[in-house]
């Protein structure tokens, strides 16, 4: 790993002056980043992917949607169009990404747009959803043309951004101190028996600035859902074939392994649209695997992509899960930061 992070170093340097000067000019006030009158929290990193900033809107939609009118702004990454698009019943995944597609799925009474033009598309769903009190803008804390009312950043415990190099020979999309632009800083996928010392001395690490807070969330994982009609039940002697398009598959195979008799992976890139050619690769791995009890199990978000008719006929009586994921905070954050999102939103809106 440092020979790679060596051996690329040279073009970090290239990207990091870029992104500097990029910077540098928002600083200074050449470039002009707008802010909105209207509450917008954007959740966001420093990092390419991997920290799990879905089910943490999610959380947030969970924590609002009672209360307020939420709506959803993405880029729709990796999506076959273009442009503004707001979500409705006959979106597909191709129309509008996977991770929007995810939540428009899960929270019907929520409108989800995408666009990567965000100065854009705010106005734009604002337009089109008049009633919307609060927007969660994802993954839009590089986007320095807007300006959100709430920054928020999430940092993976087992890659803590301050511990990271700038990409390509690390997985920085910015340099280190762009940490200070945001309010809120969650360090996510915790242990669940992380300790008060362990996280003092992350706090004392990161340095947060005056008036930044900083939490600590976890995974929590539901029972399987099975993605088409089987009459299979998974019990602790199953053997399973995992397959994922996640920018980090570490935490779920580890899950898995403490549940099932063994786990074989296949660990596709982020945001992967499954072929004929790529689900043929995956039930040659399946058939491989020498036990009469076994399935495969995938994401959540890749779940999605695989709810097709024809995707359902090449799987045939294939045995298929998906595992529902979502966060939690530590007793000693939960309060803390439900109130602080719940007072932003509130205050906004008066």
């Amino acid at each position: 790993m440092l020979f790679m992070r060596i051996i690329l170093f040279p073009f970090s340097i290239f990207y990091a002056l870029g992104i500097g000067i990029r910077n540098l000019l928002y600083k200074t006030g050449i470039y002009q980043s707008i802010q909105f009158d209207f509450p917008i929290i954007c959740i966001g990193n420093l990092s390419f992917g991997g920290t799990g900033k879905t089910p943490h809107i999610e959380y947030l939609i969970n924590l609002l949607n009672s209360k307020y009118k939420v709506a959803v702004l993405s880029r729709g990454y990796r999506r076959k169009t273009k442009g503004y698009i707001l979500s409705d019943n006959s979106s597909t995944v191709e129309q509008i990404g996977d991770e929007p597609f995810q939540i428009k799925n899960k929270f019907n009474n929520v409108a989800v747009a995408v666009c990567e033009n965000r100065v854009l598309g705010v106005p734009n769903l604002l337009a089109d959803e008049p009633e919307t009190n609060v927007i969660l803008m994802d993954d839009g804390f590089q986007h320095r043309a807007i300006k959100a009312g709430l920054n928020i950043i999430l940092t993976d415990y087992s890659r803590l951004f301050y511990r990271d190099w700038i990409a390509p020979s690390g997985m920085l999309r910015e340099f280190r101190i762009a940490y200070k632009r945001a309010q809120i800083i969650i360090v996510t996928k915790c242990p669940i028996n992380i300790t008060d010392e362990q996280r003092a001395n992350i706090i004392k690490e990161i340095s947060p600035i005056d008036g930044q807070n900083i939490y600590f969330s976890y995974q929590l994982y539901d029972e399987l859902t099975a993605l088409y009609q089987t009459e299979i039940i998974p019990n602790k002697e199953t053997e399973v074939l995992l397959f994922a398009g996640i920018a980090n598959i570490q935490s779920l195979e580890e899950h898995l392994k403490k549940n099932f008799k063994s786990v074989k992976s296949i660990h596709f890139a982020d945001h992967k649209f499954y072929s004929e050619i790529v689900i043929d690769e995956i039930l040659q791995k399946f058939n491989s695997i020498n036990s009469s009890n076994k399935i495969i199990i995938t994401t959540e978000k890749d779940a999605v992509k695989l709810r097709d008719s024809h995707i359902e006929s090449l799987f045939k009586n294939v045995p298929i899960f998906y595992q529902p994921m979502k966060i939690n905070f530590f007793e000693q954050d939960h309060s803390s930061f439900n109130t602080i999102i719940l007072n932003y939103v509130n205050q906004s809106n008066n």
